[in-house]
């Protein structure tokens, strides 16, 4: 009898502190965990909000690159946030898409001829309606400090490889690291070794994307040799739309079923872009079935809903919260534990 109750003080204990855990488990690790292990997910489709988030409603609602953007995106439930980063006069890395101020701040010139002090006297503009918000360019230390333990958070590196180093620092001090995500462009063998050895130098404990574009690569052999040299969770995949050409059938030489049997060997997530480039056709990176197609014309289905039936998993968008809702209605998400929680905004008002 005796052993018979100490068995289930045993159990219930277990049961206590697997609760806890839970309880105790971050957004950021659930969302981690989805990322880590994409065959294990490959009935949910991941949204990561393209510029924080900024570019939806037809860039009404918050300022580009900026802390507002990243917490409306995190609210609607978006796994991962893309920022830009570039470096200020003095050497210090800031979020921002242009290497001019004029579009998106209240400034005007080059992001490099500013110090980090004069780059915090320039306000955040809402693109869409010219309201100018109380934000100021953001550090890579401060956005990051805004994502942490909420929400994947992915670097768009608008510098050299050779920069990478120092952000992954940044992030490895605010015990973060492995919730950044760092990608390059890949398109020969001599490329990836220039990468591979950029990625070595910088040591493990972070999130490698590369990236693969259908102009120069067309098949699925490529991202083998990629998979084989980097073992990523993701890999990025562009089908160009040149011109007036007619929307993609298939998705492309890299949407293929051979790509979509080496991401389940990889066990990586296949990752589409549907967000728009101004001066650009619609859906320049998703072979004409982008956002626009999706939210202009109304037709979701023949856009989000194509990229999830070619193996897609992941969706960077400019419209970060339709898409959620669509994907949602349709089944192509799994609901998050009710009891994990995105953690409270990060204070930064006293950050320099």
């Amino acid at each position: 009898m005796r052993t018979i109750w100490l068995s289930l003080l045993l159990s219930a204990t277990l049961v206590a502190v697997s609760g806890q855990a839970l309880a105790g488990e971050t957004r950021a690790r659930q969302i981690l965990d989805r990322f880590e292990h994409a065959n294990q997910w490959r009935d949910h489709v991941m949204v990561a909000a393209h510029r924080a988030g900024s570019m939806q409603a037809g860039k009404t609602l918050y300022a580009e690159n900026s802390i507002a953007a990243v917490e409306g995106s995190i609210a609607m439930g978006a796994e991962i946030v893309e920022v830009d980063i570039r470096r200020s006069k003095d050497g210090e890395f800031v979020v921002m898409h242009d290497s001019w101020l004029d579009r998106t701040t209240t400034c005007k010139g080059e992001v490099v001829k500013y110090t980090l002090a004069e780059l915090k006297t320039c306000r955040l503009v809402v693109e869409g309606t010219g309201a100018i918000t109380n934000e100021t360019v953001s550090t890579l230390r401060e956005m990051l400090l805004a994502t942490r333990d909420r929400i994947l958070i992915n670097l768009d590196n608008k510098l050299d490889v050779g920069d990478l180093p120092g952000m992954i620092a940044i992030a490895r001090d605010l015990g973060m690291a492995e919730q950044v995500i760092v990608k390059e462009n890949l398109w020969n063998s001599r490329r990836i070794s220039t990468v591979k050895a950029a990625m070595d130098a910088i040591g493990g404990g972070f999130q490698f994307m590369p990236i693969i574009a259908d102009d120069a690569v067309h098949d699925a052999g490529f991202a083998e040799t990629v998979d084989h040299a980097f073992s990523p969770r993701a890999i990025e995949l562009i089908n160009w739309r040149a011109g007036a050409e007619t929307l993609t059938e298939t998705g492309g030489p890299l949407f293929s079923t051979r790509m979509r049997a080496a991401a389940v060997r990889g066990n990586w997530h296949i990752w589409a872009n549907t967000y728009a480039i101004a001066g650009k056709p619609g859906g320049f990176l998703a072979g004409g079935r982008g956002d626009e197609l999706a939210v202009q014309a109304s037709l979701p289905r023949e856009s989000w809903g194509f990229w999830a039936d070619r193996g897609a998993t992941i969706i960077q968008t400019d419209e970060p919260k339709a898409a959620i809702d669509w994907l949602t209605t349709n089944g192509f998400r799994v609901p998050y534990s009710d009891e994990a929680r995105p953690a409270e905004p990060a204070n930064t008002a006293s950050i320099n």
